[in-house]
């Protein structure tokens, strides 16, 4: 295997680092600062085609990888934007990706060129309050009654739900003692947001308030049958679609964002005098920075194989939470070194590595927890016994 980027790869993060210098670090304190959505980054990234870089070409895409996505989102975050720009788009990179395995030749010609244009923003409706990482306990109910659905319930942590015009949302259609299997009984949606049945209520939080994080409370909210994506009570399977690619784009992400910190506190090291020479001539400050540059090569290399394992549509559930986890922890020690770097400084929102910090954490808490990820591991790699 060769992970060497190829000339239209580097291409692609070349022209994406490009584009997002046009978005610098007094764009992100402002929106961070005044917790407003960057409307004119997505715009951006939508005028240049790359929220479909991984949706097919027939409906308005580029048809490219995940790789190519990965390689993409690493650049964005890698930019200083870390995630408040990859969050502003994530979902129109792999959200809808169960459409594009499970929907309709009708579904995809409808839903997915919209998206792909930036003309509807979506969000994702899974985890709930009572039920965390824990999917197939959900209860938000969706009640056949004749062509449409009608859904009773509570999300949580929906992200980009203040903004979206749509929502991907997986409810139970059948009740948990009515199936044989936990997995059965889910039915996955992709509808309109209709707030005159969908309360929206922010969620105020460490980081990243550009884009928001909400709860949403659904009461009597109809969906036409036409918005089910595949069959009715195999929401779960299809929604499998979008776990691993999503795995991938957080770890590179996560890579993205240390390497800014790491970036950022090396040239504060060089800069910075004290007792009459740079600090960066310290041992103490030159080997904890050498040894994150180190973690995130190696996290960036799990990352590239586990995305060309889904292109190559070959298993890639292993390498794929490996990436994330190994990725999530090493940008998150590369963000936490860029604060101690700086010192007082580092604490300072005119550094910007205290907002890397902040947001670089979201990356080790979700879609999935870093004991979740070690547990899949132990049972699936290292064939343990199932623990929970």
């Amino acid at each position: 295997m060769d992970f060497t980027l190829t000339d239209p790869q580097r291409e692609i993060r070349e022209q994406v680092l490009r584009l997002c210098a046009s978005f610098g670090d007094a764009y992100w304190l402002d929106h961070d600062r005044t917790a407003t959505f960057p409307n004119e980054f997505f715009a951006a990234m939508a005028e240049g085609n790359w929220l479909g870089i991984a949706m097919p070409e027939d409906y308005g895409g580029a048809g490219l990888g995940i790789t190519e996505a990965a390689i993409m989102m690493q650049a964005v975050a890698e930019s200083g934007a870390a995630m408040s720009g990859a969050s502003a788009i994530h979902i129109n990179i792999f959200g809808l990706n169960p459409v594009v395995v499970y929907g309709t030749i009708a579904q995809k010609q409808r839903m997915l060129p919209p998206l792909i244009a930036g003309q509807d923003k979506a969000c994702f409706g899974v985890t709930e309050p009572n039920a965390g990482l824990n999917t197939t306990e959900i209860t938000t109910r969706a009640e056949r009654r004749g062509d449409r659905y009608v859904v009773n319930g509570t999300k949580m942590w929906t992200s980009t739900a203040q903004e979206a015009t749509k929502i991907l949302l997986l409810a139970r259609t059948t009740p948990r003692d009515q199936v044989k299997r936990r997995t059965h009984g889910l039915t996955l949606f992709y509808s309109n947001l209709d707030r005159a049945h969908a309360d929206v209520r922010l969620i105020h939080k460490m980081g990243r308030h550009a884009v928001d994080s909400n709860m949403v409370f659904f009461e009597n909210m109809e969906i036409p049958i036409e918005d089910r994506i595949g069959e009715e009570g195999e929401g779960f399977h299809a929604l499998l679609h979008g776990l691993n690619p999503e795995r991938t784009l957080i770890a590179a992400e996560a890579i993205g964002i240390g390497r800014v910190a790491l970036a950022r506190a090396t040239r504060y090291a060089g800069e910075r005098i004290v007792f009459n020479r740079p600090i960066g001539k310290n041992q103490s400050i030159q080997h904890p920075l050498a040894e994150s540059w180190a973690e995130l090569e190696a996290a960036h290399l799990m990352m590239l194989k586990a995305a060309w394992l889904y292109d190559t549509k070959q298993e890639c559930g292993a390498e794929a939470n490996a990436a994330k986890y190994l990725a999530a922890e090493a940008g998150f020690r590369a963000c936490e070194r860029a604060v101690m770097t700086l010192g007082g400084m580092g604490y300072a929102q005119e550094y910007h590595v205290e907002r890397f910090l902040r947001e670089v954490l979201i990356t080790r808490i979700a879609p999935i927890s870093p004991q979740l990820i070690l547990s899949y591991l132990a049972e699936r790699v290292l064939g343990l016994p199932k623990s929970y």
